[in-house]
C-alpha cells in the first residue's frame, strides 16, 4: 500500500547510499521494471514522478534498463558513480587504533518497520504522533549521505552503508580486527530515545535492525579531527562509536554501566 513515488525514492536511494559508501559521485542508474496489472496509469505517473524527483537531486540520471511484463511487481536499480583513479574507499579496511564513525542517527528504519508489523504494540502506542511519523518515514524513505564523500575520499580507511544493521555492518567493517563500541556512543532520535524509553529491550532492535542507510567509516586517529570539520561542512552529523583492535581480537559492544555484549 506504500505510495509508488515513495517506492521509486526508495529503490534509487538504496542504491545512491552504496555510492556514498565508496566516496563516488552518482553518474547514471539503469533500472529493470517488471510489470503487473496492478501498475495502472495513475500508478505509473506516481512512480515516474517520484523517480524523477530524486534523479534530479541527486545528478543522477536514468541511463536505461528494461521493461517486460511480471507476475509480481519487479523492480531493480544498478547505479553508477565516479571516482577520481585509485581512490575508491573500499568496503573493509582499517588499522588497529582506528576510530570508526557513523553518521546521522541508528536505529529508526528498524523501529519503523517495527511499527508497521506492530502498530499497538505498548511501545508504538506510548510514542507522540510525531514521532511515530519520524520512525515511519525513516523506514520508507532513506536519505543517502552522498553530501559525505568527499569527505570520505579525503579521510577513510574504509566505509560501507548501514544497511543489514550497525552491529553486523561492523564486523563486516573490520572483519580481520578486533575492537570496541561503545552502546552510550551511538547517535539516536528523539523518536528513537522515546521508543527506547518505553521498552529498553529495543535497544537489540536499534543496533542490529537494517535499512538505516547511514555511513559507517574508519578514520586514522590524527584525521579524526579534519574529518569531523569536513562533515560539519558537508552537513552531515557523524559520531566515534568506537576503536578497532588488533587482529584477530574480539568486537565488544560495550553497555554504558561497563557490561559487555556480544551479538
Amino acid at each position: 500500500n506504500d505510495a509508488p513515488a515513495s517506492i521509486a525514492r526508495k529503490a534509487l536511494a538504496v542504491n545512491l547510499s552504496d555510492l556514498a559508501a565508496k566516496g563516488a559521485r552518482p553518474f547514471g542508474f539503469l533500472l529493470g521494471f517488471g510489470r503487473t496489472r496492478a501498475q495502472g496509469e495513475d500508478w505509473l505517473a506516481g512512480f515516474v514522478a517520484g523517480l524523477a524527483a530524486l534523479s534530479r537531486e541527486s545528478g543522477c540520471a536514468l541511463l536505461g534498463g528494461d521493461t517486460v511484463n511480471a507476475p509480481a511487481l519487479t523492480l531493480s536499480v544498478t547505479a553508477f558513480g565516479t571516482v577520481p583513479r585509485g581512490s575508491m574507499v573500499p568496503r573493509q579496511g582499517g588499522e588497529p587504533g582506528d576510530l570508526v564513525y557513523v553518521s546521522g542517527t541508528i536505529g529508526d528504519a528498524a523501529l519503523g518497520v517495527t511499527l508497521r508489523l506492530a502498530p499497538d504494540a505498548p511501545w508504538a502506542r506510548a510514542l507522540e504522533p510525531e514521532h511515530r511519523a519520524f520512525l515511519l518515514d525513516r523506514y520508507l524513505h532513506p536519505r543517502p549521505r552522498n553530501a559525505l564523500t568527499p569527505a570520505l575520499l579525503a579521510h577513510a580507511r574504509g566505509a560501507m552503508d548501514v544497511s543489514d544493521g550497525l552491529v553486523g555492518d561492523a564486523d563486516k567493517l573490520a572483519s580481520r580486527l578486533g575492537g570496541r563500541f561503545e552502546i552510550g556512543d551511538v547517535p539516536l532520535s528523539d523518536a528513537a530515545r522515546a521508543a527506547l524509553l518505553a521498552d529498553p529491550a529495543l535497544i537489540d532492535t536499534i543496533l542490529t535492525g537494517g535499512d538505516d542507510y547511514e555511513i559507517l567509516c574508519v578514520i586514522p586517529p590524527d584525521r579524526a579531527v579534519a574529518f569531523e570539520a569536513a562533515a560539519r561542512e558537508a552537513g552531515v552529523p557523524v559520531a566515534c562509536i568506537g576503536r578497532l583492535g588488533e587482529v584477530g581480537g574480539v568486537r565488544l559492544w560495550c553497555s554504558p554501566d561497563g557490561c559487555e555484549r556480544r551479538f
